[in-house]
């Protein structure tokens, strides 16, 4: 049975993407046709990620929300659907770190991290549920990481993203009848503001940081923002239609 046609018209929402992965695959997408709507904390840290969809042809709009708030979200939603029409495209991109080990972890980092990589997932998912069903098409592309195997001083985050995963398999049988798909990608190291932080943060150069997560990395480089905008990208097309429930490592070597 051939799957429906999708909509000639297609809008996508990325949350997460002023920058780094987030803004990568907002461009991906508007190259690949698709007019954008660019969510972060700040929208006019938008700037130059919408700048990126406009030179591609296609039509943005920056909206500010956070992604944990269940109102913030309702409005964004409205927002996005009046001005550009209802998204049938999410990439669950917005995250954070609050890096330690358990024995020093607070409450608040991890509620922090749980809210923003999780909760925002589902707050998300669940809101451009009407529209996607309504078009009888949909693609929802969930962010994991390689973190979801476990991860030293990550416990936190390492929860959050394998809950990413069990979340996107129980959301696509949920969605499959609707022609709706659900996967994840779970980056590996990827040169971004985010690891650079890290490196600082661990009292390292951001070089012998790269040098350490080589020793793991097979194909002898490491990630950069366009590799996961690549595989975000199969997700959200016609290529994909008889794919769902999975989790794709983009990672530089074997992982899962």
């Amino acid at each position: 049975m051939t799957a429906p046609d999708a909509p000639a018209r297609r809008v996508a929402l990325v949350t997460g993407a002023a920058r780094g992965i987030g803004a990568a695959i907002a461009g991906r997408l508007a190259r690949d046709g698709h007019d954008v709507v660019v969510l972060d904390l700040d929208a006019d840290a938008c700037a130059a990620t919408i700048a990126t969809v406009h030179a591609c042809g296609r039509q943005a709009l920056a909206l500010a929300a956070d992604v944990s708030d269940e109102r913030s979200v309702a409005m964004a939603i409205e927002a996005a659907t009046a001005a550009l029409g209802a998204p049938t495209i999410l990439v669950n991109n917005a995250g954070v770190l609050r890096d330690r080990t358990v024995a020093k972890m607070s409450l608040d980092d991890w509620e922090t991290v749980m809210a923003v990589n999780l909760r925002g997932a589902f707050l998300l998912s669940r809101a451009v549920q009407p529209g996607m069903r309504d078009a009888k098409w949909g693609r929802i592309v969930n962010l994991s990481s390689t973190a979801a195997l476990g991860a030293f001083g990550e416990a936190n985050y390492a929860a959050a993203k394998a809950g990413i995963q069990g979340f996107t398999r129980s959301l696509a049988l949920e969605l499959g009848r609707y022609g709706i798909t659900v996967n994840a990608v779970a980056p590996g190291f990827v040169a971004t503001d985010m690891t650079r932080a890290v490196a600082e943060r661990n009292g390292m150069t951001f070089a012998a940081m790269e040098q350490e997560m080589l020793k793991s990395i097979v194909v002898g480089r490491v990630g950069a923002p366009d590799d996961i905008a690549n595989a975000v990208a199969f997700f959200t097309d016609a290529r994909s239609d008889f794919v769902t429930g999975q989790t794709l490592y983009v990672a530089g070597a074997p992982r899962g």
